[in-house]
């Protein structure tokens, strides 16, 4: 489904602005642009600008790997709420192509990702799973990708 169908809730674009404004992700150059009213999809730019821009004039991979980072654990945090623990367990990024203007990232999680993590985490302890981002230009074209490992687990304070 395209981010262009979907719509902003004012406590999405609010969580938008926190998200932005936030030092440690602002410093990274990235913004979220889109955050569907549900969190199940996520929008992030980074353009090519003096504070992205590495040594040779593109974009710094640093800056690349730094704007999609956070985005999928606090999607998930919010999805699954209080009940769950969530956090980044590793990560890896492949550069594909010079980033020589914006890149974009598309963030998305399906119903049935929730549903499978729920329910796998009712039998086993905790759940590692693997999470692909793209990180295109206006064209669609990959010029690095990503790959996050997220740890799941229930909450035991709960």
């Amino acid at each position: 489904m395209h981010m262009e169908n979907l719509r902003e809730s004012w406590k999405s674009k609010l969580a938008r602005l926190a998200f932005n404004i936030f030092p440690a992700y602002r410093r990274t150059g990235a913004r979220v642009v889109f955050i569907s009213h549900d969190w199940k999809r996520v929008k992030v730019k980074l353009p090519l600008n003096i504070w992205t821009r590495n040594a040779v004039g593109t974009l710094f991979g640093g800056s690349m790997f730094a704007a999609v980072d956070p985005v999928y654990m606090v999607m998930f945090m919010r999805l699954l709420g209080k009940a769950y623990v969530v956090w980044d367990k590793s990560a890896e990024i492949a550069f594909l192509k010079p980033g020589r203007t914006t890149l974009y990232a598309e963030f998305s999680i399906e119903d049935a990702e929730l549903e499978y993590i729920r329910r796998e985490l009712e039998s086993a302890h905790s759940l590692d799973r693997v999470y692909r981002i793209s990180l295109c230009d206006h064209d669609h074209v990959e010029h690095a990708v990503v790959n996050k490992t997220l740890y799941f687990r229930k909450n035991r304070e709960r």
